[in-house]
């Protein structure tokens, strides 16, 4: 018995359609929805690498509290102290750490 080649075509299309479904259900399950994340720098701990923040409630992902949170990027750490007023990124299931960590100048 010979297939066709209509039905060749058809159970590669199907076959597509599938995977390209499969991967952007992946996708969609991989993306996690952002957040602005603002708060106080209580304490920077180069050693283990975190800060302690007393941040500010983030609708959506956390109500304010003071926790300990790891920076994506170490270089932070050169210029980050105590009191430091900054601003973050924060991600849907990652209570953690602080994505894209910036200083806020202070006001004059």
């Amino acid at each position: 018995m010979s297939v066709t080649r209509p039905k060749q075509l058809t159970a590669f299309a199907v076959a597509l359609v599938c995977a390209l479904l499969v991967s952007t259900t992946a996708y969609a399950q991989d993306a996690k929805k952002e957040h602005a994340f603002k708060g106080v720098v209580q304490k920077v701990d180069a050693k283990t690498k975190s800060l302690t923040v007393d941040g500010e409630n983030v609708p959506g992902w956390m109500m304010a509290m003071t926790m300990t949170y790891t920076p994506d990027k170490e270089d932070i750490f050169k210029t980050v102290k105590a009191g430091d007023q900054i601003t973050a990124t924060v991600k849907d299931g990652d209570t953690k750490t602080l994505y894209d960590v910036k200083i806020v100048p202070p006001k004059k």
